[in-house]
C-alpha cells in the first residue's frame, strides 16, 4: 500500500503546466512537495494566498505564513496575499483549474463527503463546498478504507455530502480510479504489489475493470 507521501507523489503527475490549483487539508498539501521544478503552476489557499511553495525547512519557518490547514508554508517569488473575500471570488469565479481534496467517502456517481462525521466536533465545512462546486477538475486523495477497515468508495455516501457529481479521479493507498459518467469506479492503476482482487474486496461501490490493470509508475 502507498504511504501518504506516495499518494501525493502520484497525484502530482496529474498536474499540468500553467494550472491554478487549490490543495485541501491533509494528504493534498503534500502534493506541493512533488511538483516538478520545470513546471509552472500556481497554488492557491482559500485563506488568502497565491503562489505557495513547498513546506519550509525548520530553520525557514515563518509562523505568520500558513495555509488553510494552519500548516506553515513557503512562498515563491511573485506570491501575493489577499483577504478571504477576494480568495473566494477566485474560487467561485471558476479561476481554479484543479482542486485536490481529502475525503471520508466518495460515491460511485462522484459525490463527495469530506467535512462532517455526525456526533463528532467539527470546525465547519471551510471552503470545500465552494471548491467542489466551482473547480474544473476535482481529484480526491484518501485512504481506500477507514480505520475500521470499511470501504470509503461506496454506492452512496452515508455522511453529509459536500458536493454532488463532482469528483473526477481518486487516488488511494491501493489504486487510481476514475468516476464513470454513468456511475462506477473505473480501475486505472493499482499500487505496486496490490492485486486487482485486493482492490475488489475493499471497494463497496461498483468497480469497473477494463482489461489488464497496470501498476502505478512514479
Amino acid at each position: 500500500m502507498l504511504s501518504k507521501d506516495q499518494i501525493a507523489q502520484r497525484i502530482a503527475k496529474e498536474v499540468k503546466n500553467g494550472q491554478y490549483i487549490n490543495l485541501g487539508i491533509g494528504i493534498p498539501t503534500l502534493v506541493a512537495n512533488y511538483i516538478p521544478d520545470d513546471m509552472e503552476v500556481v497554488l492557491q489557499s482559500e485563506n488568502g494566498l497565491l503562489g505557495i511553495g513547498p513546506f519550509p525547512k525548520e530553520e525557514d519557518v515563518d509562523p505568520d505564513l500558513i495555509n488553510a490547514g494552519k500548516q506553515t508554508i513557503s512562498m515563491l517569488k511573485g506570491s501575493v496575499l489577499f483577504d478571504s473575500a477576494e480568495s473566494f471570488a477566485m474560487i467561485r469565479g471558476g479561476h481554479v483549474h484543479l482542486t485536490i481534496l481529502g475525503a471520508m467517502e466518495v460515491s460511485e456517481n462522484g459525490d463527495i463527503a469530506n467535512w462532517k462525521i455526525p456526533g463528532k466536533m467539527v470546525k465547519g465545512m471551510g471552503g470545500a463546498m465552494d471548491l467542489v462546486a466551482s473547480a474544473e477538475n476535482i481529484i480526491v486523495a484518501m485512504q481506500h478504507c477507514s480505520k475500521s477497515g470499511e470501504s470509503k468508495l461506496l454506492p452512496k455516501c452515508t455522511l453529509p455530502i459536500t458536493g454532488v457529481h463532482c469528483v473526477k479521479k481518486i487516488v488511494t493507498d491501493l489504486a487510481v480510479l476514475e468516476v464513470h459518467p454513468a456511475g462506477g469506479f473505473i480501475l486505472k492503476e493499482r499500487a505496486p504489489g496490490v492485486s486487482v482482487e485486493d482492490i475488489k474486496s475493499k471497494t463497496s461501490g461498483k468497480l469497473i475493470i477494463n482489461g489488464e490493470v497496470p501498476e502505478m509508475v512514479f
